[in-house]
C-alpha cells in the first residue's frame, strides 16, 4: 500500500492527552458499526478496514485527525456524512500487533512512541489495517505503518 489510496470513512479529531484518543476512537468505532458505514461505501477496493492518523499538528503528542474507513478505486460519489481522502505514496516502516484487542495495538502504538526519534517518523501519516486475521481473539493481528523519513 506503499503506492497510495481513496478512503472514504468517517472522522474525527483528537489527541493522546489525557486519554481523549481512546474515548473518542472507541466513540468513533461504535459510529463506524452502529451505521453500518462499511455498507454504505461502494466502489470497495477490499472489505480490510483502514485506519487512518493525519494532519498531525507536530507529533503524536499534539492535535491530529483520525479516520476509519474502507479503500475505494474512486471518491466520485462520497456518501452524505462521510468523508474522502485521498493519500500519496509514502515510506513505512510495518508493525504488527499480535494478540488480544484493542491491547496488542495499545502496547504497540506506545513501543512506537518510544521509539519516536529512533524511528525518524515524518507525521505525514500512518495507518493500520484491520483485515481477516484482526478478530481472532487471543490470536488476532493488525498491520501497523508508520510512515518515516
Amino acid at each position: 500500500m506503499n503506492n497510495g489510496f481513496k478512503i472514504i470513512g468517517i472522522a474525527i479529531r483528537t489527541t493522546n492527552k489525557d486519554n481523549q484518543a481512546q474515548q473518542d476512537l472507541g466513540k468513533l468505532w461504535g459510529q463506524f458499526f452502529a451505521e453500518n458505514i462499511l455498507n454504505k461505501i461502494h466502489k470497495k477496493v477490499s472489505n480490510e478496514i483502514l485506519v487512518i492518523y493525519t494532519d498531525y499538528k507536530s507529533d503524536f503528542t499534539q492535535d491530529y485527525t483520525t479516520i476509519i474507513g474502507v479503500q475505494v478505486s474512486s471518491l466520485d460519489k462520497i456518501p452524505k456524512g462521510l468523508i474522502g481522502r485521498e493519500f500519496q505514496p509514502d515510506n513505512f516502516q510495518k508493525f504488527t500487533a499480535k494478540g488480544k484487542m484493542p491491547d496488542a495495538i495499545v502496547d504497540t502504538w506506545v513501543d512506537i512512541w518510544n521509539r519516536d526519534k529512533e524511528l525518524n517518523r515524518k507525521y505525514t501519516y500512518d495507518f493500520e489495517v484491520y483485515g481477516e486475521n484482526s478478530q481472532n481473539g487471543e490470536n488476532s493481528e493488525v498491520e501497523i505503518y508508520i510512515a518515516t523519513k
